[in-house]
Parts: structure tokens; sequence; C-alpha cells
């Protein structure tokens, strides 16, 4: 009883990387280095500022989450973004790595269609500490294939509007293409993911209590063929009495 209370008090990945706050807060480094190197027009002080706080906030978050995953994270891809933008000395190499990022994931998603391997319902299972079971429904698999086609669309298109941007060297629309196709188009996906998690728990769900049906039912007919094999011991004690008694007569 105590192990399986403390399997059920351990947080999942999801809340150790901070949850959705910890997310949110992730973009915050952006804003600053654009709006920094606009007024100061200084590309050292844009990238010494998006580091500042994107510490601040990872510090924050892992006093509120109780782990330092969130700071880690939340200092990582902003580190690689600013040294990217130091070594290119632009204030849009800040956003080369995104852009990059987005042609990676996007291939990922797409072919773990092909491998017959849907990764938003890898993803989902492994961050809510559920299991794989729902891989052996064929049903469910093409539902996750779809939600996942959705992130792959969504990682695409980042990825061509922001590569195009880059391309024009426009900074501002950098940033705001990157704030406006983050979270807005990761909702999308998001209820494509939820919409293929439910359609996958009912479906799993009704498969599981048809199954328990079929085992009691399987429960019930063993239990009656047993009763119809088994011989009643009374029964058969008082017809060997009579037999013995009729052969004592004789």
């Amino acid at each position: 009883m105590t192990s399986a209370k403390t399997e059920e008090q351990q947080p999942t990945v999801l809340e150790q990387m901070g949850g959705v706050s910890g997310m949110l807060y992730s973009s915050l480094p952006v804003v600053v280095f654009v709006i920094v190197n606009f007024a100061a027009k200084n590309l050292m002080a844009a990238i010494i500022s998006a580091l500042a706080s994107a510490v601040v906030i990872g510090v924050v978050l892992a006093v509120r989450k109780g782990t330092v995953q969130p700071a880690i994270s939340a200092v990582f891809g902003v580190g690689i973004a600013a040294f990217i933008a130091y070594k290119t000395g632009e204030a849009k190499g800040f956003f080369l790595f995104g852009i990059w990022q987005s042609i990676v994931y996007g291939s990922a998603f797409l072919l773990s269609i092909v491998l017959r391997w849907p990764l938003a319902g890898v993803i989902w299972t492994f961050l809510n500490g559920r299991d794989r079971s729902w891989r052996a429904d064929k049903a469910t698999v093409r539902d996750y294939d779809i939600a996942t086609f959705v992130w792959a669309l969504v990682f695409f298109a980042r990825f061509v509007v922001q590569r195009w941007l880059y391309d024009e060297d426009q900074v501002g629309w950098l940033a705001v293409a990157r704030l406006a196709m983050g979270y807005p188009l990761m909702a999308i996906a998001l209820l494509a993911t939820v919409w293929a998690v439910r359609r996958a728990d009912k479906r799993l769900k009704a498969a599981e209590e048809a199954a328990a049906a079929k085992l009691a039912e399987e429960t019930v007919l063993a239990r009656t063929a047993d009763d119809l094999l088994t011989p009643d011991m009374d029964e058969l004690k008082r017809v060997v009495d009579t037999e013995s008694r009729d052969k004592s007569r004789d």
C-alpha cells in the first residue's frame, strides 16, 4: 500500500519540467532580447539581458516546483540562441536555432507516422506517466497519427515563415512570428492531441469493460459447469446406503 501511494504521488515529467507555466515563462527571454536590442541598439546588451531573464525565470520556477530541471531548460535554449547571435554578430542569429529546430521537429513527427510510432501519442503518454497499451489498437494509432500530422504542420509552418523573415533581416517581425506561431499554434496541435487522447481513452475503456464482462461471463459458465459435473455427495451417500440395505435384505 505504501509503495503504491508513493508511486501515485510521483510528479509527471511535465510537472518536473515546470508545467504549463514553465512553458509560458520560457517565451519571456525572447521579448526581453528584442526590446533591449531595439531600445539600446546593442547586441551584447540584448544577449546579456535575455540570459539574465532566463536565469531569473529558471530559478523562480525551480523554487516553485522544487526541482532544478525548469532552471536548466529555461537557460539552455536561450543560451544556445544567445551563443549563435554572438558568433554571427547579428541580432537575427538569436532566432536561428529555433528556426532549424522547427524543421527537425517537424521531420521527426512526420517520420514517426511512417514508423507507426506517432509522437503525439508517445510524448503524451510519457509526459503523463501512462503506458503504451494504445499501440495495440489500430484505430487509436490512426487518431494519434492525425494529431501527430497536425504537430508536423505547425513546425513546418514555423520554419517556412520564420526562415523567410530571417532571410529578409526582419528581426522585429521574427520575434512577433516566434511568439504568434508559438503557443497559439501549439494550442491547436494540443487540441488535436486531446481529441485523440479522449477517443483513445474512450475506446480503451470500452475494450476493458468488454474484457471484464467476458471474464465474468466465463467465470459464471465455469462455475455452472463445475456444479453440473460435481456430484451431490449427500445424494450419492443416500443411494449407496439404500443399495446396501437392499442387498442386506436379500
